[in-house]
C-alpha cells in the first residue's frame, strides 16, 4: 500500500474480549468500533495510536502489534492503521467522544451496529496476538 495512514485504532484485548466504543460524534456517530482517531502533525502512526487510546479511554497501551491498514470513508478518506495489544494499564474513563463502551467477545459482534468490516478486522487482530 502506498498511502500513509492518517488515522489509527487499537484492538485492546483481554480475556478473549475486545474493548468496543460507541462513537458519540461523526464520523461514525452511533456505531460501535475500536478506539482511535486521526494523526496529528509530526506524529508517527504508533504515537497517534498510543495518544488516542490515552485521550479516549484513559489507558496506557504498549507493545502495539500492526494488524492492517483499512481504507474507510468516501473516496477512502481515512487510511486507518489498526493495531492490537494485550499490554495496557491505567484506569478506564470514557471521553466525551464516547457514548458507551463494552468488552465484547468477537462472536457477539452480530448484536452490534459496527463500522465497516469490524468482524474481519477483529479476526485479524486476534490472530496477530495469537488468540482465535
Amino acid at each position: 500500500m502506498t498511502e500513509t495512514p492518517n488515522a489509527a485504532s487499537v484492538a485492546l484485548i483481554r480475556d478473549g474480549k475486545v474493548l468496543l466504543i460507541k462513537r458519540a460524534y461523526a464520523p461514525y456517530q452511533h456505531l460501535w468500533t475500536l478506539p482511535g482517531g486521526r494523526i496529528e502533525p509530526d506524529e508517527t502512526i504508533e504515537q497517534c495510536a498510543t495518544r488516542e487510546i490515552r485521550e479516549e479511554v484513559g489507558l496506557t497501551v504498549r507493545n502495539l502489534k500492526p494488524v492492517m491498514v483499512q481504507l474507510l470513508g468516501k473516496d477512502e478518506t481515512f487510511q486507518l492503521a489498526v493495531f492490537a495489544s494485550t499490554d495496557f494499564s491505567g484506569s478506564f474513563f470514557a471521553s466525551d467522544e464516547i457514548s458507551d463502551h463494552k468488552w465484547v467477545a468477537p462472536g457477539a459482534l452480530v448484536a452490534f451496529r459496527t463500522t465497516s468490516r469490524l468482524d474481519d478486522v477483529l479476526a485479524k487482530a486476534f490472530a496477530v496476538i495469537g488468540q482465535s
